[in-house]
C-alpha cells in the first residue's frame, strides 16, 4: 500500500517530517476525503539528504518540471516562494492511482515547535509523526480556504472531547 510504503520509506531513513492536512485531520479522528499527502520537513541539509534517498528509492518525481535536488536549494525555493507564489513541492509517484505528495515549504510555524508538539501513531507496525491538533488549527488559521475553516471547526471538537475525557 502506498501510504505505508511511503512512511516505511521516510523512517527507514530517519527523515524528521510531519503529516499535515488531510490524513493527520484523519488520524486525529475526524473523517475527511483527500486527494493528497501533505508534509513539513526539517529543511536543514542532512534531513534534505535523508529525504531525497528516500523519495528516490519511492520513485517520486517533482509535479514541475525541475530536479528532485531542487527541493534542497534554500534560495530557489525562497524566489519561486517569494515570485511564483509556491506553498509546496509537490512529488508524484509511479503509479497514476497513488496520491500526490506535497511538501509545504514554508510553513507559518516553525517546524521545530511543531515537531516538538507532535504526536507519534502507529499505524501497521510503521511510526507516523502527526502535527499536533493546536499546530494543524494553527496552520489552517485565516486560509481563507473552505475546508480549512471546516477543518478547524472538526479539530476544536476533537479537542474538546479529548479534553473532557482527561
Amino acid at each position: 500500500m502506498f501510504y505505508l510504503d511511503l512512511f516505511s520509506g521516510l523512517q527507514k531513513h530517519e527523515v524528521k517530517y510531519l503529516v499535515i492536512g488531510g490524513i493527520a485531520i484523519n488520524l486525529h479522528g475526524v473523517e475527511r476525503a483527500t486527494m493528497d499527502v501533505d508534509l513539513v520537513l526539517a529543511m536543514d541539509e542532512g534531513n534534505l539528504q535523508r529525504f531525497l534517498q528516500a523519495a528516490t528509492e519511492l520513485k517520486l518525481k517533482p509535479l514541475l518540471p525541475v530536479q528532485l535536488e531542487s527541493l534542497g536549494d534554500a534560495r530557489l525555493i525562497d524566489d519561486w516562494v517569494r515570485e511564483r507564489h509556491l506553498i509546496a513541492f509537490s512529488l508524484r509517484p509511479p503509479s497514476n492511482t497513488a496520491p500526490s505528495i506535497d511538501i509545504v515549504v514554508r510553513p507559518k510555524l516553525p517546524f521545530e515547535v511543531m515537531y516538538q508538539n507532535r504526536l507519534e501513531k502507529d499505524v501497521g507496525g510503521v511510526r507516523l509523526n502527526v502535527a499536533s491538533i493546536d499546530d494543524l488549527i494553527a496552520l489552517k488559521t485565516d486560509t481563507g480556504r473552505t475546508q480549512d475553516a471546516s477543518d478547524i471547526v472538526a479539530l476544536s471538537k476533537v479537542k474538546q472531547v479529548v479534553a473532557k475525557g482527561e
